[in-house]
């Protein structure tokens, strides 16, 4: 089984949401997803909450936590999000890095943009690594 990381700097957005996605789509025999950030908020952005409810998908409850090397130590992919210098390095993992808008603070018509672009790439990322559920 293959792990993918999702990992953006407050892993309170763009990183919740493509991990939620990625554990949604994904065969879960193949393949599953976790998310962290470098400097993790104490909470999901609540923008970001009302747009994953709108599609049915529920992040409440679900934390921030930071990317540390234990959790990174059997990350086969590792995908970062708009970290820039901050980006993690993780040791033997394959690198994508999605140029990805902030959601925090956004209007609830970007944030919506930005969930959509999120679920594309992970759409796209399934089946380009044939990992993706039935």
């Amino acid at each position: 089984m293959k792990t993918y990381l999702f990992a953006c700097v407050h892993n309170a957005g763009r990183s919740q949401m493509a991990a939620a996605f990625f554990n949604a789509l994904a065969d879960p025999a193949k393949a599953r997803a976790i998310s962290a950030g470098t400097a993790p908020g104490n909470s999901i952005h609540p923008e970001v909450l009302a747009a994953m409810r709108e599609v049915g998908v529920d992040l409440y409850g679900v934390e921030p936590r930071t990317l540390t090397d234990e959790l990174a130590r059997d990350v086969n992919v590792l995908v970062t999000m708009g970290c820039g210098d901050t980006c993690p390095i993780v040791p033997g993992a394959r690198v994508e890095d999605w140029p990805l808008q902030d959601p925090k603070g956004q209007p609830p018509d970007v944030v919506a943009r930005i969930r959509d672009d999120i679920r594309t790439r992970v759409r796209d990322l399934l089946v380009r690594d044939s990992v993706g559920g039935g």
